[in-house]
């Protein structure tokens, strides 16, 4: 595995994890995902690996922070999070996108990019009965019909059209 490669004068060197993974420890397929497309899927991940988290941290706690006793609960917690992501891209590939691209153009402000956001919540919920819930506050955020700070105009424009033209094309 490559951690990365660095120029030290004119000689190239690679920082190469050369130590083999143990053979009790399964192979695991990578996320592969950045920043904003994580956020944007961060709740509805939680929600469905939440019991797979528990374990980890669960091993975490008895282990005193050893990741090396902890590597198959992480690696679950990894194989559970890159089937939620495959299952948006099936289901919700389009809200996906238009709330992850504004989530990037918004500096990953949530509160910037509410209208996008609620597509995306609708299309989740309706085709893989995942709800984003925050864990913490009695009224959710995300839910307010009329917010003090309503963030940027941008997000609710493109969404306006983003719709419109979902719906022009299931006329079709």
């Amino acid at each position: 595995m490559v951690l990365g490669e660095f120029f030290i004068g004119r000689h190239k060197w690679q920082n190469v994890e050369e130590t083999p993974m143990p053979s009790d420890v399964p192979d695991v397929e990578e996320v592969g995902a950045t920043s904003a497309p994580l956020l944007s899927a961060a709740y509805f991940i939680g929600a469905r690996c939440q019991p797979y988290n528990d374990d980890f941290m669960m091993c975490k706690d008895e282990h005193n922070g050893g990741a090396l006793e902890c590597l198959k609960e992480g690696r679950r917690v990894t194989r559970c999070a890159v089937s939620v992501l495959k299952d948006i891209n099936t289901h919700c590939f389009d809200e996906f996108k238009l709330h992850y691209e504004c989530l990037e153009q918004e500096n990953h402000r949530l509160g910037h990019c509410r209208a996008s956001e609620k597509v995306f919540n609708k299309c989740v919920f309706d085709n893989l009965k995942l709800e984003k819930k925050i864990p913490g506050p009695e009224a959710q955020i995300h839910l307010k019909e009329n917010p003090i700070y309503t963030g940027s105009t941008r997000d609710p424009k493109v969404t306006a059209e983003f719709l419109k033209k979902k719906n022009e094309q299931q006329q079709q």
